[in-house]
Parts: structure tokens; C-alpha cells; sequence
């Protein structure tokens, strides 16, 4: 059976299809988007294997997988390279203050705005979506897509993560140490210290003898990175769906999030932006802080979840705000990017 163009109907269903799936990688709907959506869907149906206690429950093997993440982690940074990126001071200053200060008092002025709503676990996990660090493989993609500053991108990003492990607990400590939720800054700590900067440390030393393995295999410790992910987004919402922790909160409420998350992440992008042109940035260093200093990691703000929020059954909706800041981030950055990367061709194409 054929089309009226005489293209076979399979294959005009396939081509269909193949469009489709490029025109939602454009826009950022990638396969991961998709997992983190049906981990909820499944926590909500089948909560039970998220909840159980064990040692090789899902939640303990989630443990197990955030050491490794940032075992990996370390193993694939170069300190040679880090090294050579410090020149570029100011960019750095930019990027780092954005996401570590500027981010941080944005959501401290609409406090009162969730406190009239009693909403305060939402704007607690707000609160930590911007003391998270940057993100590192989205900046770094975007900023190669739009034809930034690509080793500095790598620089920050890389740099975040590290700064991250230090400043979100503290900027978390104010708020959770005068919260209804248990916290105590120093146990902490110290747990930070085994599971996150511990094995950090040790990919460090490791790098020059098996740092080449964590590079040819990188596509593959994204696959493992990404699983992680959704184990913990799966167990997190497992506990909150079982202890019916979302019952307060309506269809409107997550809208209205979301879109607070957005206004968030484009009143960054444009303070970043007036600051990069004001600073007298070229268009390469432009473009490099626009993406890393307006993103927001979700696997540091996933994994450091299971150090800074005992209480699992708040963990959902802390991380809720991540989720949707990390899903619009990458929406809005490819349309940017995409249309940063037209505009410098059309220029070439004008020489």
C-alpha cells in the first residue's frame, strides 16, 4: 500500500516518526525526560518495591550508585586542564556568582509568596533547586550548539560541581536547621565528605591511570548516570506517594511552580546576559555564561538529596521543583541554542 506520492505507507509512517522524535530533541523532550515522567507514574501505581528495608533494597543500591557517580566523576576530570582554564577569571567570577548567589536570593524574595500559601516544603525544594550547582553535560552541549566558549564552559562546569558539594549544604543548612525537618550541618558533613567528595577524590588520583577508560566509555557512565537518577527519583516518590504527602497540593500548585521555575530560569538568563554584555565579553564568552551560569544540575541536586534530607518521605517533594526546572531549562536552552547557532551561520553565510 502506497501514499498518494507513491512512498510506501511503512515507510512514510517511519519518516513520520523519525521526524517527530528529531523535532522533540529540538525542543529538549529527550528519552530521559520521558523515564523521569514514568518513574513518578510507576512510583504512584507500585509503590511498595521503593519502601522496603533491606540491605540490597532499591534505596540502599541508590546509595551505592551516588558514591559511584561521583567516583566516575572524578576519574574523568584533568586537573592539567582545569588548571589551564583559570586564566579566564572573570567569566568564572560570572558564571560561579550567578549560580551560587544570584540564584539563591531571586527565590529568598518570593518566600513570602509560599508562606501565604502554606506551601513551605515547595519552596524549600525551590530553595534548593537554586543553591545546586550547574549543571555539566547540558551546559556543555548547549554551549557547543550555540558556538560558545567550549573549554571554559567545561571549566565552570566541571568547577561547579566541586564548589556544590560545599555551598549548597551550607546555604541549605539555614533554612533546614530552622525547618520541622531534622538537620544537623556537621553529620552531614561528614557523610558529604565519604559519599560525594571522598570518592571525588579519589577518581582524581586515579585519573592519569584509568582516566582514558572513564573517556572511551563516557556514553556508557551516562547511561549508569542517568539509572541512578531514576532509582532515586523512583524510591523518592515511592515513599512520598505511600505516605500521601502530595494530598495538599492541586493541579494548580504544580503549575503555577512550573512556571515559576521558568520565570526563574529566564530572569537569570537575562541578568546573566546584561552582566556579560556590561563586563564587555566577546561572543563565545557571552554564550558560555548564558548556559552555565543559568542552569541547574538535577543529578547533584538527585543524589545530594539522599544526604541532606533524612526524612524520605519529603524527598519527592523536594526534588519536585528540580525535575521541572531541569525539563524546562532544557527546553528553553535548545530553542536558544538552536537559534543562536541559525543566527551565527546566517552572519558567516553574510561574510
Amino acid at each position: 500500500m502506497k501514499t498518494p506520492d507513491g512512498v510506501p505507507a511503512n515507510s512514510a509512517s517511519v519518516s513520520r516518526l523519525s521526524q517527530m522524535g528529531a523535532l522533540a530533541r529540538r525542543a529538549g523532550l529527550d528519552g530521559f525526560l520521558l523515564a523521569l515522567i514514568g518513574m513518578i507514574l510507576l512510583a504512584y501505581l507500585w509503590p511498595a518495591p521503593g519502601i522496603q528495608e533491606g540491605p540490597f533494597s532499591l534505596s540502599r543500591i541508590a546509595n551505592y550508585g551516588v558514591t559511584l557517580i561521583f567516583f566516575l566523576y572524578g576519574l574523568r576530570l584533568n586537573l592539567e586542564k582545569l588548571r589551564a582554564g583559570l586564566s579566564n577569571w572573570r567569566l568564572h567570577m560570572l558564571v560561579h556568582v550567578t549560580t551560587f548567589l544570584v540564584f539563591p536570593l531571586l527565590v529568598l524574595a518570593v518566600r513570602e509568596v509560599f508562606a501565604a500559601g502554606n506551601q513551605p516544603l515547595l519552596w524549600l525544594g525551590a530553595f534548593y533547586v537554586a543553591a545546586l550547582p550547574s549543571t555539566v553535560s547540558s551546559s556543555v552541549v548547549m554551549v557547543s550548539i550555540a558556538g560558545g566558549n567550549l573549554p571554559a564552559a567545561i571549566f565552570n562546569a566541571s568547577i561547579s560541581s566541586l564548589i556544590g558539594v560545599f555551598i549548597t549544604p551550607l546555604w541549605m543548612g539555614l533554612f533546614l536547621s530552622t525547618s520541622s525537618l531534622e538537620f544537623d550541618l556537621w553529620p552531614v558533613i561528614g557523610k558529604l565528605t565519604l559519599q560525594v567528595l571522598l570518592p571525588v577524590v579519589l577518581g582524581l588520583v586515579l585519573n592519569k591511570r584509568i582516566g582514558g577508560f572513564a573517556d572511551r566509555n563516557r556514553k556508557y557512565i551516562r547511561y549508569f548516570d542517568q539509572s541512578v537518577i531514576l532509582l532515586i527519583v523512583y524510591t523518592s516518590f515511592c515513599e512520598s506517594f505511600a505516605r500521601n504527602m502530595f494530598a495538599g497540593y492541586s493541579a494548580g500548585d504544580i503549575i503555577g511552580l512550573s512556571g515559576l521555575m521558568l520565570a526563574l530560569f529566564f530572569l537569570v538568563y537575562g541578568i546573566t546576559y546584561v552582566a556579560g554584555n556590561w563586563m564587555g565579553f566577546n561572543r563565545e564568552d557571552r554564550i558560555t555564561a548564558l548556559f552555565c551560569g543559568s542552569k541547574k544540575s538535577l543529578v547533584q541536586g538527585s543524589v545530594m538529596s539522599k544526604v541532606l534530607f533524612p526524612d524520605a518521605t519529603v524527598v519527592g517533594i523536594v526534588l519536585l521543583p528540580i525535575m521541572l526546572y531541569h525539563a524546562l531549562q532544557l527546553i528553553a536552552a535548545s530553542v536558544i541554542a538552536q537559534a543562536m547557532a541559525r543566527r551565527a551561520g546566517r552572519a558567516v553565510v553574510g561574510e
